[in-house]
């Protein structure tokens, strides 16, 4: 394994998804023609590489991985303004890999986002929230509205809850479990 690129960061954020979803990232895997042992290699690699003093920290990393980003833009958090960076990935064609880094270089948000170009999917009901189908965005814009989404940090900085109510079939509330901003299941609560 020589460098590491969009293919082996690409491994690395399906290493966080196949605790939920193993046989779409083994699926996807496939059509990075890469084994299982490697997966665990180049996570280890990249863990070895986010924790060596040498290797440059915050959105230069990722530059550095991914090269220069497709998109930036400035967001404004309160009285803080943020820079944006985006960057296409293969596996995820209508999505982007986006950060939002503080006025320091910290990296304070990383994940999948949607694509300007790409259109939200329909996402009706509950039924229609199915594994990869669609990132936290596209949830908040079909089923937010008068406070029904409360967002919550998972366990661990790729991951991402967001529980919702909702009236189709009886009702019910919903927790959405999100890797890297891209839905893995919703469960009933």
């Amino acid at each position: 394994m020589k460098g590491f690129a969009r293919r082996e960061f690409q491994l690395v954020l399906l290493r966080r998804m196949a605790d939920y979803q193993p046989d779409l990232v083994a699926q996807a895997a496939r059509s990075l023609d890469a084994s299982r042992t490697e997966m665990r290699e180049v996570n280890a690699r990249w863990q070895r590489m986010v924790r060596s003093r040498s290797f440059p920290d915050g959105r230069r990393r990722l530059a550095a991985v991914l090269g220069p980003p497709s998109e930036t833009g400035e967001r404004r958090l309160g009285d803080v303004g943020c820079t944006v960076e985006r960057w296409p990935l293969w596996l995820w064609p209508e999505l982007r890999y986006e950060t939002l880094t503080g006025p320091e270089g910290t990296i304070l948000q990383e994940w999948l986002v949607r694509a300007a170009d790409s259109p939200v999917p329909e996402l009706a009901s509950v039924d229609d929230l199915v594994p990869w189908s669609c990132v936290v965005g596209d949830l908040d814009l079909r089923f937010g509205g008068a406070g029904t989404l409360r967002h919550q940090a998972g366990e661990v900085p790729s991951r991402w809850h967001v529980t919702f109510t909702r009236e189709e079939n009886g009702g019910g509330t919903y927790v959405a479990h999100f890797v890297w901003g891209l839905l893995q299941t919703v469960v009933a609560v």
